[in-house]
């Protein structure tokens, strides 16, 4: 992932330093590294406080790098909120704010609004994580139910600029949509939210709900004139990593082909249109030839139906290597590029055209794994998870499923 390397992707985005005083905010999983990063390669002094998973921290000279949890909220990230509406109070037109922003903030930076609890916050998340709603239908609610998402936070270091630089981990890039666009605002507006939410059947916590039909506190659009100086720069993305990877394959003497970097839908649905490719391609040699390697990113969602344990790749995973199982010539790894896969500790997990024969005779059926969504249970008992640890970058999800014989010389 050298391509989204925080230091790489920060070094060409660097803002002009401000007549006044840099503060640095930031947000994610890789929010930490990305701090390190800048304070390196920022000529001139700053402060400022950034917020990351916790065991995800890196140690900064100037900035305050704070842990908080996620998927569901709790009160470090409360906290941490405050500390970043804090950090940019009372900033003066010039003064800078860079912000740094990548996936994973939106569970890092709670801030419900008057009259909810973070108890409010913390279900109306579980509900929306388990109800299998792309990220930015999930994310233009919890915009609208936040005093610090959608725009907030620039508008709150208003009349400092605001320069937000952005590692995409949503499909299409858009930078409102990362961590739920604190410092980016949003055009959705109330209406498509309560009709997204009815379209779904989204059963949001009673709370939740009332406040979206009172609508009350509305995210502050584009066009407000505290936007009016702002940047925003993607610095790294899904794409760019996915162009790099199809570059050293070939560089190597394998074909490579993009599917997409923003593939979204049901993981195990997902799993089964690759398959599906994948198997065309070793029995036929269409719609490409062998050798190739196939990649894809973008961001499933996973639908709870069990209680077991896993993420959206390990699923895609599963069902992709029941799809295939016993057809040989194929070999597929599926992680999230944070290093974790929902909320287990491993990226990802490999299969091939062995891995449900594997778990068969470890006395599991993959199928009916799949129907309780415990992918993990069954990837760690053939131990093919993929485990890197906090990667210090987040640009979604990473795909790649080798077709064919390698040449010779690999």
């Amino acid at each position: 992932m050298l391509r989204a390397d925080p230091r790489r992707a920060l070094k060409d985005a660097l803002p002009p330093r401000p007549k006044g005083k840099t503060v640095v905010v930031g947000a994610g999983k890789g929010a930490a590294q990305l701090a390190a990063a800048f304070e390196e390669l920022w000529d001139g002094p700053l402060t400022g406080t950034v917020v990351t998973r916790y065991g995800y921290a890196t140690p900064c000279k100037s900035i305050t790098v704070l842990e908080a949890s996620h998927p569901v909220p709790d009160s470090a990230g409360l906290a941490a909120s405050q500390a970043l509406f804090d950090a940019v109070s009372g900033l003066t037109e010039d003064d800078l704010v860079v912000a740094l922003i990548c996936g994973g903030g939106s569970a890092l930076l709670p801030a419900p609004p008057e009259g909810m609890s973070l108890e409010d916050e913390q279900q109306l998340n579980q509900v929306l994580l388990a109800s299998g709603a792309p990220i930015g239908v999930m994310n233009a609610i919890r915009k609208h139910a936040s005093r610090i998402k959608g725009g907030r936070l620039a508008a709150a270091a208003w009349p400092a600029r605001v320069v937000s630089l952005v590692v995409s981990d949503v499909p299409g890039d858009q930078a409102c949509q990362v961590a739920s666009g604190p410092t980016v605002p949003d055009e959705v507006t109330l209406t498509q939210v309560r009709a997204m939410v009815a379209a779904r059947g989204i059963k949001l916590p009673e709370k939740i709900r009332a406040h979206l039909e009172r609508g009350n506190d509305l995210p502050p659009r584009p066009d407000d004139p505290v936007f009016g100086r702002n940047e925003t720069r993607i610095i790294a993305s899904a794409c760019l990593s996915l162009e790099a990877a199809a570059e050293l394959a070939r560089g190597r003497g394998v074909a490579a082909i993009i599917l997409s970097d923003a593939i979204e839908g049901e993981a195990r649905d997902v799993g089964l249109v690759h398959a599906a490719i994948a198997r065309e391609v070793a029995s036929r040699d269409r719609p490409f030839t062998k050798p190739v390697v196939i990649l894809s990113g973008g961001e499933t969602t996973v639908t709870l139906r069990g209680k077991g344990r896993g993420g959206r790749n390990t699923e895609f995973l599963l069902s992709f290597a029941a799809a295939i199982d016993g057809i040989e010539g194929i070999a597929a790894l599926a992680a999230d590029t944070d290093g974790i896969d929902g909320s287990e500790e491993n990226a990802g997990a490999f299969a091939g055209p062995g891995t449900a024969s594997q778990l068969w005779s470890k006395g599991m059926d993959p199928l009916a794994s799949l129907a309780a969504n415990d992918a993990w249970s069954a990837f760690d008992a053939i131990d093919d998870l993929f485990v890197t640890g906090p990667t210090g970058t987040n640009v979604n999800d990473f795909r790649a499923i080798l077709v064919g014989d390698l040449p010779d010389q690999m």
